[in-house]
């Protein structure tokens, strides 16, 4: 590793003679890093790695040879810099950064000064869960997981592509496997998202196999598909509709209630109320993708004002950050953020001020015929 710099910027020397010039505070730098292995994980697909952490700490880089050269703010490239040490250091150790990885964990480092790279990979261990193996890629997802270990219900909140859902499932088979618990129940309400599929052929259970779908995705994707019809079998794994729980105690399970943001609130305390001894629940949802009809209010919602500060419980907020998609949802969860920030709360007033009912104003005289 060698430096240049850093190197003062000479516009300081005018100001005797300018007295009005503004002076830059800042240092101009460059800092050199070798890579040793890995160069094709670090700039990634399209190079979309090293563009993150060049667009996220402003600075510019360029390979030469194998090493990695630096150039902007000073503190800027010393944070990039600490970075790439640890990034060279831990593949000279032996760690290998899966697809996606290396990206989840630079969006973190690049926007928390406060956390390495190599804390962030060191302290999201390995998990072995079933044929995969898996390591928190963000810190709310180890913070999640960590949760799910110490709680017996914790609420995962947060948007889509957070791998709420995902590592519930993957701490549920874990869990099974183990034998801490006897079986896994999976459940979210049976609501259409947007659109009408009217009457469904097939028995009840078929109906209801389309919306629990994404639960069997991630059952499918842990554990070998004969073992996981195996387990279906013989109900050790059960996935039904929240209206198949009503009535019951759960014991020595697992349960993850998914898609919770379109319980109503009767439905929530009513599977919140299932849980019986030696078992853990995981609630998940995304409170911006409520389907309820009639504007009903969301379960979801109402648990997490009624629940907070509650003894026991732990509730789990992830943001746009921690999307471990397609970089392109990431974007488009921020855009919608903004939008219903700056046109959303907006909109709803001018209809709320439209309505000629609201505060009490008589309504608009119907329209006669005309003379």
């Amino acid at each position: 590793m060698s430096k240049v710099g850093p190197v003062p910027i000479r516009a300081s020397y005018l100001v005797p003679f300018f007295p009005n010039l503004e002076v830059p505070t800042t240092y101009s730098m460059k800092a050199s890093v070798r890579i040793g292995r890995g160069v094709e994980s670090l700039f990634g697909t399209r190079d979309e790695n090293i563009r993150l952490l060049e667009s996220g700490l402003s600075v510019h880089t360029q390979l030469v040879d194998n090493s990695l050269e630096i150039e902007g703010e000073a503190a800027s490239v010393a944070r990039a810099e600490n970075i790439l040490e640890d990034y060279a250091a831990l593949c000279r150790e032996g760690h290998v950064f899966n697809n996606g990885d290396l990206n989840s964990y630079l969006r973190v480092v690049t926007l928390d000064p406060e956390v390495s790279l190599r804390a962030l990979v060191q302290s999201g261990r390995q998990r072995s869960f079933g044929k995969k193996i898996l390591a928190p890629k963000t810190v709310n997802q180890r913070r999640y997981l960590e949760a799910i270990e110490r709680n017996d219900l914790v609420f995962g909140i947060g948007p889509a592509g957070t791998g709420k859902t995902y590592l519930a499932v993957a701490m549920g088979i874990s869990a099974l496997m183990n034998k801490q618990v006897a079986r896994i129940i999976l459940t979210r309400p049976a609501v259409e998202a947007g659109e009408r599929l009217g009457f469904l052929p097939g028995t009840l259970q078929e109906k209801v196999d389309p919306y629990l779908r994404p639960l069997y995705d991630a059952l499918y994707d842990m554990l070998d598909n004969d073992r996981v019809e195996k387990l279906l079998e013989r109900n050790v794994i059960e996935v039904a509709p929240i209206a198949f729980m009503r009535g019951r105690t759960l014991n020595d399970s697992f349960i993850i209630l998914d898609e919770a943001q379109n319980s109503t609130p009767e439905q929530m305390k009513m599977v919140l109320t299932r849980q019986g001894f030696n078992s853990k629940m995981v609630v998940n949802g995304d409170v911006t993708q409520i389907d309820l009809p009639n504007v009903r209010r969301s379960g979801l919602v109402e648990a997490a004002e009624v629940l907070k500060g509650v003894e026991g419980i732990s509730f789990v907020q992830f943001d746009e950050t921690d999307v471990v998609r397609h970089n392109l949802v990431q974007r488009i969860v921020k855009a919608y953020e903004r939008y219903n920030e700056t046109v959303g709360v907006g909109r709803q007033l001018t209809l709320k001020l439209a309505d000629p009912l609201a505060e009490g104003a008589p309504p608009a005289p119907e329209a006669g015929p005309r003379a």
